[in-house]
């Protein structure tokens, strides 16, 4: 009997009070897909990440999600557009073998963009 491979993941979900707003910057400013609304929940997709944000009385802005590239110059591009919630400038880190920076959403939760050397 042939067994067929179901397809598994996952998602990671935050807590916010600003579903809308993040909606808008995730969607229109960072290029992620909306890939289920749930209305009180949205998950959004960035290539082959998924992560959510479910509207409630507090917000949940520890953790960290990362975006990377195929290429400096496409973190550069993005250090271009979002310069002004950057919390700095695009940089090298010898350890992790990346090119980087972090900026902050509208809740205050820390996002990177980054490029793998080895990419």
């Amino acid at each position: 009997m042939k067994v067929e491979k179901q397809q598994t993941g996952g998602i990671i979900f935050f807590q916010t009070k600003k579903i809308d707003e993040l909606a808008d910057f995730y969607i229109n400013q960072v290029g992620c897909k909306l890939w289920l609304d749930q209305g009180g929940c949205q998950i959004f997709q960035f290539e082959n990440m998924l992560f959510g944000f479910c509207q409630r009385d507090q917000v949940d802005d520890k953790g960290m999600i990362t975006f990377y590239y195929s290429s400096r110059d496409a973190v550069d591009i993005m250090y271009q557009k979002f310069k002004t919630i950057a919390v700095d400038k695009p940089k090298d880190n010898p350890d992790y073998r990346i090119y980087h920076f972090f900026a902050k959403d509208p809740d205050g939760r820390n996002i990177e963009f980054q490029y793998f050397w080895d990419n």
